[in-house]
């Protein structure tokens, strides 16, 4: 099994996301990918069991596979963290912990067209059951439609030019593969855009990922169950790569902090070290925020 994932501030989230040492402790991990936050608690605390969200059941045989080891102290369930928090029960985790990041593995192995430097099939669904992909959004989604996704998820300002291209692309042909798509951005783009510091169909691309996913929906209405979910003195982090997941998880926090609900761990949000920077390049945008509830 290739593991391609790293997970993102390790130590500060073992810091900071404390898990007490008597008794047997639960841990919930709302998005756990290849396992890599949730092999680390386990292996600092012999007393916790997990239990690991993700619903892309793909990725979630490869967590299965890497914690075997831990047997019945990890238990992985197929479901969006949203829809699983809804009806958790009430103060049943000491830690919760929500990496909102999307994978290596999605983009490097997945073969859905999550990433813009590949030539695969336009996709990006985590739930393949799902009706909605990345193909019908692109090619049947209106002109006013995708520049509106792509200014409100991706905060692109070239959002109308590059819905206009793609409208005018479709008009000849359909829009397939991601390599296609990324090369049409590019050319939609001002020249001086084109090179400038992330490549122009960063923005777009992350921005078709969240509609097709629901990506935001689903933040807010997850941090109310996890709130819920969390024992008295426990602790819910939460690690956002992007500015907009960050804004939701911190109004949220504060709001619930001024209610007395929780005590702020992180007053302000939690960045990589320079060690990491360099040694997990991705991990560069990435913000850890945490919560303690009263």
């Amino acid at each position: 099994m290739t593991i391609v994932h790293t997970p993102v501030m390790a130590k500060e989230v073992l810091e900071l996301l404390l898990v007490p040492d008597s008794g047997e402790r639960t841990m919930l991990d709302c998005t756990t990918g290849e396992g890599g936050h949730t092999e680390l608690f386990l292996k600092r605390y012999p007393n916790l069991s997990v239990i690991g969200l993700d619903r892309d059941s793909d990725i979630q045989k490869k967590a299965v596979e890497r914690l075997s080891g831990f047997k019945e102290r990890f238990k992985a369930v197929n479901s969006w963290f949203d829809d699983y928090l809804k009806d958790a029960m009430s103060e049943s985790f000491d830690v919760i912990l929500f990496d909102l990041g999307i994978s290596s593995y999605h983009f490097e192995e997945s073969e859905r067209g999550f990433s813009f430097r590949k030539d695969e099939r336009l996709d990006m669904r985590l739930d393949k059951n799902q009706d909605l992909s990345a193909y019908e959004v692109v090619n049947t989604y209106s002109e006013e439609e995708i520049s509106e996704v792509l200014f409100k998820y991706g905060e692109e300002r070239y959002s109308r030019r590059i819905a206009r291209a793609i409208r005018e692309r479709r008009e000849e042909k359909e829009i397939v593969g991601s390599k296609e798509l990324s090369d049409l951005i590019f050319s939609a783009v001002p020249r001086e855009y084109r090179y400038g510091r992330i490549h122009p169909a960063t923005r777009s691309f992350q921005a078709i990922r969240i509609e097709v996913n629901g990506e935001l929906e689903r933040i807010e209405s997850a941090l109310e169950g996890a709130l819920k979910a969390l024992k008295r003195g426990g602790r819910v982090g939460v690690i956002s790569f992007h500015s907009l997941e960050d804004r939701i998880a911190k109004h949220f926090f504060r709001e619930r902090a001024q209610a007395g609900e929780v005590r702020l761990i992180t007053k302000k949000p939690i960045i990589p070290s320079d060690e990491e920077l360099e040694a997990n390049p991705p991990s560069r945008s990435a913000k850890l925020r945490v919560v303690e509830k009263i």
